[in-house]
């Protein structure tokens, strides 16, 4: 096989050379460049709506090595800009297997790079912030040129992506964690939610239906009146890609429902809930992707292990004003994690408590949900 060059071109003036794998892209493909610090799980990383838009770099030495499955996906199809690796696995090893990295990222258009090394370009990213970058296979453009390229192309900061990531009409979600549940799955459908569909991760839905949740999924564009006239018991934001403040139909869709029915905000949906309230967020250097990122929960002092992807913040004064409490805070930087309202039934968390990848520290807060449903009811 004749190994094809690629280049990785960040706005800094970084030129990475490497080998292309998965699809072959003459025409210079933007992202914002971000890294994960996961060892496994690269298939459900890849699959997660929330790194549209983003050129994702992982931080393990070797990747393909367990091949892909139609099982492990968080959506239908491969969501990221493109892919950098140290090293793609020459062998797949997995009875679970029923494709090659290479050939899949290839079917769905997915350029990759590999052969470099990426422990440079995450201290890069971690010293000078997220970059804007370029990956192409194009040898007759110059370096300079894919600088330039990168240069101009849009900042992560005031992109609306959750609007594209969203779900384009109403749908139904019925599969549950079956054998991978960490916990007694219901057996019976107690609490019927609407989920805004930003781009969530599947196995979210999946712990929802789990703890007894009906799931009506609908697009991120939909009207408060549509969600009131399914009479839910809950509501709920999902993850998603690109910049909170930017979704404002959204914002402003939160606002309108907020305290008339318990609600829980996961990553993006989280943000959201925050800005709908009054509060502010601000963009990380570098965000946090990984599955071992340490969380304390402020109100039990217990520390969670938990799966993170996201590159903006909420601003802890600003939700303190917001009449919110800070319920989790990530150990690493200090950073807010998790809210809840003094008065209203809602609640959000930065972290995905779903993880896939990751541990399942965190999968107590769906019950959480359900007891805000459960309160709420009883309570009328």
């Amino acid at each position: 096989m004749v190994l094809e060059g690629c280049r990785l071109a960040l706005e800094n003036g970084t030129i990475v050379y490497g080998e292309s794998f998965g699809a072959k892209c003459v025409y210079p493909v933007s992202g914002e460049v971000v890294f994960n610090t996961s060892m496994t799980g690269y298939q459900e990383a890849l699959t997660d709506p929330s790194y549209a838009g983003q050129i994702l770099i992982m931080t393990a030495p070797e990747i393909g090595n367990y091949g892909v499955n139609e099982d492990d996906t968080e959506s239908s199809m491969p969501q990221v800009a493109g892919f950098v690796v140290r090293e793609l696995s020459r062998i797949v090893s997995n009875y679970r297997s029923d494709n090659t990295l290479e050939n899949w990222l290839s079917t769905h258009g997915v350029p990759g790079i590999s052969g470099v090394d990426t422990r440079a370009l995450v201290r890069i990213l971690r010293e000078s912030g997220a970059q804007r970058g370029i990956v192409c296979t194009d040898q007759n453009r110059t370096d300079t040129e894919l600088v330039n390229i990168a240069q101009q192309s849009p900042s992560m900061a005031g992109q609306d992506l959750a609007s594209a990531a969203s779900c384009e009409e109403e749908g139904c979600w019925t599969e549950n964690l079956g054998e991978w549940a960490s916990y007694n799955v219901e057996n019976q459908i107690t609490w019927k939610i609407v989920a805004i569909d930003c781009g969530a991760k599947s196995n979210i839905y999946r712990h929802l239906t789990s703890v007894g949740c009906e799931i009506i999924s609908l697009p991120n564009t939909t009207s408060a009146e549509a969600i009131l006239q399914h009479n839910p018991d809950g509501l709920f934001i999902s993850n998603g890609p690109g910049d909170p403040a930017a979704v404002q139909s959204t914002v402003n869709l939160l606002k309108e429902l907020a305290g008339t029915l318990p609600t829980f905000g996961i990553c993006l949906g989280h943000q959201m809930l925050a800005l709908a309230l009054g509060a502010t967020t601000w963009k990380l250097k570098f965000g946090h992707r990984g599955a071992n990122q340490p969380v304390r929960d402020l109100e039990t002092g217990k520390v969670e292990i938990t799966s993170q992807n996201h590159g903006f913040c909420v601003d802890e004064g600003s939700l303190e004003d917001a009449g919110c409490i800070v319920t989790h805070r990530h150990l690493n930087d200090g950073t807010v994690a998790g809210f809840r309202h003094r008065d209203l039934p809602i609640m959000g968390v930065q972290f995905h408590p779903e993880a896939s990848p990751g541990p399942h520290d965190s999968a107590y807060l769906f019950h959480r949900f359900v007891e805000m449903m459960q309160n709420n009811a009883v309570n009328g």
